[in-house]
């Protein structure tokens, strides 16, 4: 059971040293007792006391890790129940499925094709993460020769489906060395599962028909020894497996249930008929609560939007997306080439980006640091004052890939351009359009004005 705050102040050092980042001891023990602090802050903790701190420290949703090399993964993890309370922390990890009868030559077309689904986005690769095997004939042979193709032979990690405990042990013999998962214990396959998940030292899934009969699964797992588990109510339906998801979010977080306390696992894969639906389900898990969503297929019409759905709301809502200060060639500009100038907000990059990429004049692009803000609020914050970009542009070396002195800046920062003229003598400053979708005409018209 979680320590209360008062409880947990006797066991910390008392010296109100700071150094965990809040003023005081207690204030630091209130905040590891609402999980909004880690232990780990504190760096003057005995090991006596870490001992005894290690449950009321914990996320209230487990962290699992599934998986080895470069796509392994967390899932769980999570503190609050809404993104604006602090942030979530483990991305929805997404999985496609394959039947354990695919032959080998279809398999590894599907897993080339699948790995070529990576996405650059504000410097980060987008991309999923997790095969599942399906068991659909109970050969345990098939099932064993699929997971070892898909691990030997792919980045993706694995989840492992078979209400068969001996094709799920084939399975793990071939594959136990990516930490895949098991999937899924049911109350009568708990033991036997639960003793091949032990055994390895893997995450296991179980599966009830409802939350409240998940609670004895992971209870009985507790008490053999297993920690890393992911919960499935079960239900296959849209509104029901959507009320089961804030239900077991809100019983760990806010009724400190921890034999509710691990991520989940969905399945939109079985609630549509085609894919579109599918995606449309599995955005809506993303967003409310699954840890894991296992889709049918990966396909880039699809999986590309879910990735940045999964971008945007698992990053931190009090720090700004941004990308680097710098220079960013547009098509293959040339020493005639526009120059134009914006803030280094993520979303307003990618807008300007995009919108100059589509009128298919060749452009340099000068990417102001503004602490990721945006232009009219980078502005009204003095972060992109007529002086500092004006010194920016001086530094930046564009000058020497230019033979022209015309900078385009921001219509909505049209008011610092008297600012920049007189930072930069000789250059002709003009206002551009307000709204990016404006910006191919206006290139347009430069380059044909030119």
């Amino acid at each position: 059971m979680a320590l209360t705050g008062i409880q947990i102040f006797k066991l910390l050092p008392k010296t109100n040293c700071k150094e965990c980042g809040v003023p005081t001891c207690l204030a630091f023990a209130m905040n590891l007792a609402s999980g909004k602090a880690e232990l780990d802050n504190c760096p003057y903790v005995s090991d006596e006391a870490r001992e005894k701190l290690a449950e009321a420290s914990a996320p209230p949703i487990r962290p699992v890790k599934i998986g080895q090399g470069v796509r392994k993964a967390t899932a769980g993890g999570e503190t609050v129940m809404y993104r604006h309370e602090k942030t979530f922390y483990s991305p929805t990890l997404l999985a496609a499925t394959v039947a354990s009868s695919i032959s080998e030559a279809d398999l590894a077309e599907r897993l080339k094709g699948w790995n070529a689904f990576q996405y650059e986005r504000v410097g980060l690769n987008l991309r999923p993460e997790l095969v599942a095997v399906k068991d659909v004939d109970g050969n345990a042979e098939n099932f064993a020769r699929v997971a070892k193709l898909i691990a030997e032979t792919s980045e993706f990690n694995l989840i492992l489906m078979s209400e068969n405990p001996d094709v799920i042990k084939a399975g793990v013999e071939t594959s136990g060395f990516k930490r895949p998962l098991i999937y899924a214990a049911t109350e009568s396959t708990l033991d036997a599962l639960g003793a091949i998940a032990k055994d390895a030292d893997l995450p296991i899934a179980v599966k009830a028909d409802s939350v409240e009969a998940l609670i004895p699964l992971t209870e009985k797992l507790n008490e053999m020894g297993i920690k890393d588990i992911v919960i499935d109510s079960g239900s296959r339906e849209l509104k029901e497996a959507f009320k089961d998801q804030v239900a077991i979010r809100r019983a760990a977080l806010k009724g400190g249930n921890r034999a509710l306390g691990f991520p989940t696992i969905t399945f939109p894969s079985d609630m549509a008929g085609n894919p579109d639906m599918e995606a449309l389900i599995a955005g809506t898990f993303i967003a409310k609560y699954g840890g894991i969503v296992v889709l049918s297929e990966f396909n880039t019409e699809t999986l590309f939007p879910l990735l940045l759905e999964r971008l945007n709301i698992f990053t931190d809502p009090q720090r700004p997306m941004m990308v680097t200060e710098g220079i960013y060639e547009i098509g293959n500009p040339d020493e005639n080439s526009p120059v134009m100038v914006t803030t280094n907000f993520a979303l307003t990059y990618f807008i300007v980006s995009g919108e100059a990429e589509g009128s298919r004049v060749p452009c340099w692009l000068l990417i102001k640091d503004a602490e990721g803000l945006s232009v009219l609020t980078a502005w009204a914050a003095g972060k992109f004052s007529g002086d500092d970009v004006g010194t920016f542009v001086k530094k930046s070396g564009i000058s020497d890939k230019v033979k022209h002195n015309e900078l385009v800046i921001p219509g909505y920062a049209a008011a610092i351009a008297g600012d920049v003229e007189e930072e930069l003598p000789g250059w002709t400053i003009t206002v551009g359009p307000r709204e990016a979708a404006h910006l191919p005409a206006f290139l347009k018209a430069k380059v044909g004005a030119a």
